[in-house]
């Protein structure tokens, strides 16, 4: 029965983990059976599409409709912004009409992209306008207001379906399930306008200002109507340039479906099922499916592609920081000077960092560059550019140029990751690759959009050179394997693109081609295999030589005689003696005279307990050593930080989540008289009539002490391992600098022993450190040892016995606690299975402590999880063992 409750009670915990991520699984099936069901209605078609005649279809497009259908895209893109000028005149927003357009392309071309049923879109409107100075509460409705209205001009357009102006009774006579979806889209026009004019939307949205007047109703639909006409015209004008003449309204009746059933799955940019519709209408419009398929490519590229890249050029140069102070490194003293960029923008919040998402779409754009690179020579040049470079240059050239290419585009691809961690020297060479790739791309076959693209980054890089400043950052064995992985995957698909291309397009290449192409293109697995292997070799030999070494000496102090007489001269607290077991290195901060003792943890310095050193210093301090590990790409965390030191935390923008709590018995108070306490007065008796006996020994202690220390800990141990960071373990050097609590048997054999440490406090706090006893020892040994030690502490004079830490003891149990210390509380009641977390606390009960909280500090751009499996690992480290070098 028991076993069937303990059963019962663990399901509980699991249920709890498994509804967070139930909602999100549900929302992530929903975009895979629409594209699934999608692909079973048009697998004719997808069967009848052959890539090389893809390619050279988009081959033969003259540069006047490339720039033509550019144009239109951009212009389609552009449009989108009436959604903010709109909610910029309804809300009264205080930012200007330029800023207004780039805030809009920014967040439009991501959305578009990206999607996520437009959480994209929100997620950047929000960062922007918070960017310029728009208040919460301002902002809040305002995006609330936006989000409903982005399809109406979609269900306007179903409308004409229905009503026979956008004619397309034969894509949905053959597909009946999308009369369904269109219907539904349709319907959600009349939706829309009686919620605009609800009392409800008028409370909560328009902030009690009334009904949303009928103007900005029809300006909202207006707005939307302009951004899918435009799209559509995009769509037809791209269509009529690669499949001929073609009608505008049947294209356009196409396309409406096929922009429903994107939207409708939810996936980014409605990829999928939009693209899967959209060549089902056009071939039955009797086009060719390698043609069909041709346009889908091209609107891909110009509306969604470019357009993005547009966008992350933008917030590259131009998003900062969104007012969390723990997410950059402001919070770390360090204030880099304007850029010139910056400067003629003139941004206001100017003078605080860019966010990680400018930085982040630094390394995409240098990600897209190198797999732009590999496109390009996977894929093969215009006959005339081959002929014309090979009339300037030799053949040889051309070859050694296609390779370089090939290892600059996966070198690229490698160094992405140090752009978006703003390593410097990932800069450095990011740059050199981006210029020399530009040069090879010319000189391989006259590529010179290509070139211009990575001349580009390379200069949105260096006018944001300032973001680069760190030195190194760790690097650990799962991104390495996850980066092999992701490369040879890359290198497998440039080999199959470059062999299918190659063949698909042998016969129709013209005489005196055929020679330089097969030279250049039959050993493509050599290639991909060289540029792959190349560049990891010359990643590794970075790494191998990488200044994060200098990390490992910058953090390598664990010199004892100055932190004895820091101790000296500075007060410390209960976790200050376990900083004399050696495996902790010191940081001094504030010319000596703030120390920070931690332990390395993957990317992570784990501070134990709170900084040491004046109290009006320790601000600054922690700003100078998060300032420091931030130049290696390590984060700063605090471990059992006290209530006092809280505020200062929160100064840092830190998170804090509760450990438990640490019981300390008022030694003034600590009496054994009273009912409550018959329990402690019974064992204390019957050990002193069997003649049991206590001692306090002072250091040093004799060699054949501790020897016969060591054989009750190894008995104590049962084989197990020592653990480590936070807790004591066995080792003789510590042992010699404190007292240790002695329990004699009546033949005078140690049957248990406790070390002492002291608080550094001027004596006023002992705690208990490391407790082991003999497993032949009797029931109540500790309770005795417990017993004793409190008397002796409170002869010397002390004013508080410090117990120790209960973990997880009085955390989540409030209903409005987080949902990651509500899952802590479940274990800490029903996890005695794996640990007595629960009997801790009722054992540290019996002497009547005072209980005080414990938090773990945490910069808010850490993953709690993650973090708290490295803390585990951290404490469960061997004690002996060096730490982490990843």
């Amino acid at each position: 029965m028991q076993s069937i409750k303990q059963t019962l009670e663990r399901f509980k915990i699991v249920r709890l983990i498994v509804s967070i991520y139930r909602l999100r699984a549900v929302r992530a099936l929903v975009p895979l059976v629409i594209i699934a069901l999608v692909y079973l209605e048009g697998q004719h078609e997808l069967k009848q599409v052959h890539l090389g005649l893809i390619i050279q279809e988009l081959k033969r497009v003259p540069a006047e409709a490339i720039a033509q259908m550019m144009g239109v895209a951009l212009l389609s893109v552009a449009v989108m912004s009436a959604y903010d000028y709109l909610i910029r005149r309804h809300f009264r927003l205080d930012i200007g009409r330029w800023s207004t357009f780039r805030f809009s392309w920014i967040a439009n071309s991501f959305n578009n992209l990206i999607g996520f049923a437009g959480l994209a879109g929100v997620g950047l409107r929000t960062l922007l306008y918070r960017k310029s100075g728009v208040p919460a509460a301002v902002l809040a409705p305002a995006i609330v207001f936006l989000s409903p209205l982005m399809i109406t001009g979609l269900s306007l357009f179903s409308w004409g379906n229905i009503f026979g102006l956008l004619p397309a009774a034969a894509l949905l006579r053959e597909h009946k399930w999308l009369v369904f979806a269109v219907w539904g889209m349709a319907l959600y026009l009349p939706f829309f306008i009686i919620l605009q004019r609800s009392s409800l939307f008028a409370k909560w949205v328009n902030r009690g200002q009334g009904r949303t007047p009928w103007l900005t109703v029809a300006a909202s639909v207006g707005a939307s109507f302009l951004e899918w006409l435009f799209a559509g015209i995009t769509f037809w004008t791209i269509g009529s340039h690669l499949l001929g003449g073609v009608e505008f309204v049947a294209v356009f009746s196409i396309y409406v479906i096929a922009a429903i059933a994107g939207t409708l799955s939810m996936a980014p940019g409605g990829i999928g099922a939009f693209d899967l519709i959209a060549l089902l209408g056009l071939t039955q419009l009797g086009y060719p499916s390698d043609k069909a398929m041709a346009v889908l490519v091209v609107y891909r590229l110009f509306y969604y592609l470019v357009p993005w890249l547009i966008g992350l050029a933008l917030a590259a140069l131009e998003i900062g920081l969104q007012g969390k102070k723990g997410s950059d490194r402001t919070s770390a003293g360090i204030e880099p000077s304007l850029n010139v960029w910056q400067k003629i923008w003139g941004w206001p919040g100017q003078y605080t960092f860019l966010s990680d998402l400018g930085v982040w779409a630094l390394g995409k754009l240098v990600f897209v560059s190198g797999l732009l690179l590999l496109l390009s020579a996977a894929t093969p040049e215009l006959v005339y550019r081959l002929r014309l470079t090979e009339d300037l240059l030799s053949l040889p050239v051309m070859r050694i140029s296609h390779h370089l290419s090939v290892l600059t585009g996966f070198m690229l691809i490698l160094l992405s990751r140090g752009i978006s961690l703003r390593v410097r020297r990932a800069y450095i060479w990011t740059s050199v690759l981006l210029s020399g790739g530009a040069v090879f791309t010319f000189t391989k076959g006259f590529d010179y959009e290509e070139a211009l693209f990575l001349l580009l980054v390379a200069l949105i890089l260096w006018i944001s050179r300032a973001r680069f400043y760190r030195i190194s950052v760790p690097v650990s064995r799962q991104n390495t394997a996850w980066w092999l992985v992701l490369t040879s995957f890359i290198a497998l698909v440039y080999y199959l693109l470059g062999s299918y291309v190659h063949h698909g397009f042998l016969k129709h290449l013209p005489r005196g081609v055929e020679p330089e192409w097969l030279q250049r293109h039959s050993n493509v697995s050599v290639t991909a295999a060289g540029g792959l292997v190349l560049s990891w070799l010359l990643l590794t030999m970075l790494v191998t030589l990488r200044p994060h070494r200098k990390a490992d000496g910058l953090f390598a102090d664990r010199d004892m005689e100055r932190l004895t007489r820091f101790l000296g001269e500075n007060p410390g607290n209960p976790l200050t003696h376990m900083l004399f077991l050696g495996d902790k290195s010191f940081y001094w901060a504030q010319g000596g005279k703030v120390l920070f003792a931690f332990a390395r943890a993957r990317d992570k310095l784990v501070v134990l307990g709170d900084p040491l050193g004046p109290r009006s210093l320790i601000n600054e301090g922690i700003s100078e050593f998060r300032q420091t590990a931030d130049l290696y790409g390590l984060a700063v965390v605090f471990y059992q930080a006290t209530p006092a030191y809280l505020p200062l935390y929160h100064e840092q923008g830190y998170r804090f989540f509760k450990l438990g709590e640490e019981a300390a018995v008022p030694l003034a108070d600590f009496t054994l008289s009273g009912k409550k306490n018959s329990d402690l007065r019974n064992v204390k008796s019957r050990f002193e009539r069997e003649e049991y006996l206590f001692e306090v020994t002072a250091a040093p202690h004799p060699a054949a002490l501790l020897d016969e220390l060591h054989g009750i800990s190894e008995e104590w141990l049962s084989g197990r391992s020592e653990k480590g960071y936070s807790l004591g373990w066995f080792k003789p050097s510590y042992l010699q600098l404190a007292p240790l609590a002695l329990l004699r048997g009546k033949d005078g054999a140690v049957l248990a022993f406790a070390s002492i440490a002291p608080g550094y406090d001027g004596g006023d706090t002992v705690s208990i450190d490391l407790m082991r006893h003999r497993k032949n020892a009797p029931n109540g040994t500790m309770d005795y040892l417990f017993v004793r030690l409190l008397e002796w502490a409170k002869e010397q004079g002390a004013g508080r016995f410090n117990l120790g830490n209960a973990p997880l003891s009085s955390v989540g149990r409030n209903s409005g606690a987080l949902r990651e210390e509500k899952l802590a509380h479940l274990v800490f009641v029903r996890g005695g299975h794996w640990y007595g977390f629960a009997g801790l606390r009722r054992y540290k009960e019996k002497f009547n402590p005072e209980w005080e909280p414990r938090y773990l500090a945490y910069p808010a751009v850490l993953t709690l999880s993650i973090l708290t499996l490295d803390l585990v690992r951290l404490v469960s480290r061997h004690p002996e063992a060096k730490e982490d070098q990843l």
